[in-house]
Formats: structure tokens, sequence, C-alpha cells
């Protein structure tokens, strides 16, 4: 499936405004991953934004408007969610959203390189 490339735009647009960080773009598992500071921060996957958030606030989070579960092998991924459009219709929830990922991108574990051999 193919990203929606207005909602790419928007994101860039957003993440280009914050100072300080470095935003690499990366397409895995058909998604284009939207890297901060080596850091998965939030995505795009077809019409929808892939969340990465605070597990801590998965229940706040799940009560907004346009949240779907993420699931992992049957189990709901905890601090990862997607959002469809229903959700980021009003520019305040697009903001929301993309604080929310940028917040916890600063204390995120980077994950670990692989090295090729």
């Amino acid at each position: 499936m193919a990203y929606n490339t207005e909602l790419v735009d928007k994101v860039r647009e957003f993440l280009a405004e914050i100072p300080d960080i470095e935003v690499l773009e990366k397409e895995m598992f058909a998604v284009l991953n939207f890297m901060v500071n080596e850091k998965t921060c939030v995505c795009v996957s077809g019409e929808n934004l892939m969340l990465r958030f605070d597990p801590k606030l998965h229940e706040e989070v799940s009560e907004r408007n346009g949240y779907e579960v993420m699931l992992m092998k049957g189990k709901v991924y905890k601090g990862y969610c997607y959002i469809n459009s229903d959700g980021f219709k009003e520019k305040k929830d697009f903001e929301y959203f993309m604080n929310l990922c940028l917040d916890y991108n600063k204390i995120a574990k980077k994950s670990k390189k692989t090295v090729k051999v």
C-alpha cells in the first residue's frame, strides 16, 4: 500500500519548524518512517499516522478520535498506534499527535544498530 503523499508533506512541514532536530526519512515495511535524532518518531502508513509515544499514555491516547490499535503477534503494542484521518482533521489534533511523538522521542531509546557482514 502506498502512503498518502499529502500527509507526508504535512508531517515534513511540521517537523521542519522544530529547531535542533535531525530528521531522516526511511521507507520501511510499506510506510514512511520519520526518524528524529536517529529514533523512530512518527510514520505515515497509507492514510494513517503511526505514532510512537510514551506507553504510560496508552489509555489516554486510545480514547482519542481516530485511534486504531496496533497489534503485534495478536497483542496490543503499547506505545504505538495508528490514527486514522478522522483523528487529525483539525490542526490542533494533528499538532497534539505530532507533539506527543516528539515528546517521547526525547526520552526514547535508540534501536540497536545491526552490523552487516
